[in-house]
C-alpha cells in the first residue's frame, strides 16, 4: 500500500421507482435499489476511457486508495478493509493508470456495502429486508451496473475486468451486451461452475444454514449466525491461499491452551490460523449476502442468461462485436484451477475470437491476483493501451515468472 494512498468516497447511484421496480431474473421486483460505487482517475471527453472492475466473492467498491467510513454498513466497515483491495494496481503509471483510465468499481447487488442487500431496510415495514431480500444473479449484477453506466454516460467501456467470480460477471457482461465493452479481461476465473467448486460452495451454504441462529436469514434482531459464516470463510480460505502458503502464515508460536471447541482442543498452529480468519471475517461480512453471492455462483450459467445452447454460440456475439479478452491462469490456484481457463481459451478460438492467454507462475495461489502486481501489470497495460491490436498473431500464449 502506497503511503500516499489517496482518501476516496463511496458513492451512490438510485435507480427504479414503485411504478418502475427494477426486475430480477428471478421475476421478483424492488422498489428501487442503490448501488454504491467508487470512481478513480477522469472520464475523457468523450467519455471512452471508462474500465468496470469487478470485484471478487467478499470483495467491495472499494479498490483503491483509503475510504474508512461507508454510511449504512453498521460496523462492518473495519479497519482490515479501509484500503483499497486493488491500490496495488489502481493509480498513476499503475496497470490501471488513473492518468489515462477512468475506473469504476460497484458493490454488488445483494451486498453489504452499501448496495442494496438482505441487511438494507424495506421501506414497507422499516426493517432489514433479511430472508425476503431476492436471490441474484449474475445477469442482475450485470443489469445493475450497466444502469450506473447509462448514468455516468458512458455507453461503450474500454474494458471491463473481473478477478475470481469477478470474472464470471465480466464475461456476463461481455456476452449479453457485446456492443457495451471491448476488452474483456477475466482474471483466475473460467466459463462455468464445476462440480468441484459447486460442492466447495454447498459446503459453504450449509455451513450458514446450519447455524441454529441463521433462522432462514431473520437474524437482525438477535444473534448473528458467526459461527456459520466462519465456518464458510474457512472452507472458502483454502482455495483462495496456496497450502504452503497458509503454513508459512499461520502463528508458529501457538500458545498452550488454545481454543476449546465443545471437545475438541485447538492444537496446530494451521488450525489456530484458519480459526483466526474465520473469527476476523465474520466481524466485516454479513451471512445474508455470502449466501445470496455464493447461491449466485453456484447458478452462473451464462449459456441460459444469452439464450443460446453452446459457447460457440455466446462467444460468437464476442467475435462479431470484435471484442478482445486477456484471460489470466496462475498455476498454483486452487479456487478456479487452470483447466478452466484453457477451458474457456478453446471456446474462444472455435468462435474466433480474438484472445491472449497468460499463466503466472507463483506460489500464493488464487490470492496472487491481489499481491504480486508485477506479474500482470505489463501484460494489463499492454491490452488496456491496444498493442495487442498491432501485434503479428492472432493469439499469443505467454508464461511469466
Amino acid at each position: 500500500m502506497s503511503k500516499a494512498a489517496k482518501n476516496e468516497e463511496t458513492k451512490f447511484f438510485n435507480t427504479g421507482t414503485t411504478k418502475d421496480p427494477f426486475v430480477f431474473a428471478s421475476g421478483n421486483t424492488l422498489p428501487g435499489i442503490t448501488v454504491a460505487y467508487e470512481s478513480y482517475g477522469r472520464l475523457n471527453a468523450d467519455r471512452s476511457n471508462a474500465i468496470l472492475l469487478f470485484h471478487a466473492l467478499s470483495g467491495s467498491q472499494h479498490a483503491a486508495g483509503v475510504t474508512t467510513a461507508v454510511p449504512h454498513t453498521d460496523e462492518r466497515w473495519t479497519k482490515d478493509i479501509h484500503h483499497g483491495w486493488w491500490d496495488l494496481f489502481i493509480g498513476p503509471d499503475k496497470a490501471l493508470d488513473t492518468k489515462r483510465y477512468f475506473i469504476i468499481c460497484a458493490n454488488y447487488l445483494g451486498g453489504c456495502y452499501g448496495s442494496s442487500g438482505p441487511a438494507s431496510i424495506n421501506p414497507a415495514t422499516g426493517k432489514p429486508y433479511a430472508g425476503s431480500f431476492p436471490p441474484v444473479r449474475t445477469s442482475d449484477v450485470v443489469q445493475s451496473q450497466l444502469a450506473l453506466l447509462d448514468h455516468l454516460g458512458i455507453q461503450k467501456l474500454h474494458a471491463v475486468i473481473g478477478a475470481s467470480v469477478g470474472g464470471l460477471l465480466a464475461i456476463n457482461l461481455a456476452t449479453l451486451h457485446p456492443e457495451r465493452v471491448k476488452l474483456v479481461v477475466p482474471i483466475a476465473s473460467g466459463c462455468r461452475t464445476t462440480v468441484l467448486t459447486r460442492l466447495t460452495l454447498f459446503e459453504q451454504v450449509l455451513a450458514i444454514e446450519n447455524d441454529p441462529h441463521f433462522q432462514g436469514g431473520d437474524y437482525y434482531e438477535g444473534k448473528a449466525p458467526e459461527y456459520g459464516l466462519a465456518l464458510a470463510r474457512m472452507i472458502s480460505h483454502k482455495t483462495f491461499v496456496h497450502l504452503d502458503a497458509i503454513e508459512r502464515r499461520a502463528r508458529q508460536d501457538l500458545k498452550q491452551g488454545g481454543d476449546t471447541l465443545s471437545w475438541y482442543r485447538v492444537q496446530h498452529n494451521v488450525e489456530s490460523y484458519m480459526l483466526h480468519q474465520g473469527k476476523k471475517f465474520v466481524k466485516r461480512f454479513d451471512a445474508n449476502t455470502y449466501l445470496r453471492i455464493a447461491d449466485m455462483w453456484l447458478r452462473f450459467d451464462p449459456l441460459r442468461d444469452a439464450g443460446v445452447s453452446s459457447y460457440e454460440e455466446l462467444f460468437a456475439r464476442s467475435a462479431a462485436a470484435g471484442q478482445h479478452y486477456l484471460i489470466f491462469s496462475i498455476d498454483s490456484d486452487f479456487c478456479f484451477y487452470p483447466e478452466e481457463q484453457a477451458e474457456l481459451v478453446s471456446h474462444l478460438e472455435k468462435a474466433e475470437v480474438s484472445n491472449m492467454h497468460i499463466t503466472v507462475h507463483s506460489d500464493k495461489g488464487h490470492d496472487s491476483f491481489l499481491l504480486e502486481p508485477q506479474l500482470y501489470t505489463p501484460h494489463l497495460a499492454f491490452t488496456l493501451d491496444g498493442r495487442w491490436n498491432k501485434a503479428s498473431v492472432d493469439r499469443t500464449v505467454q508464461e511469466v515468472e
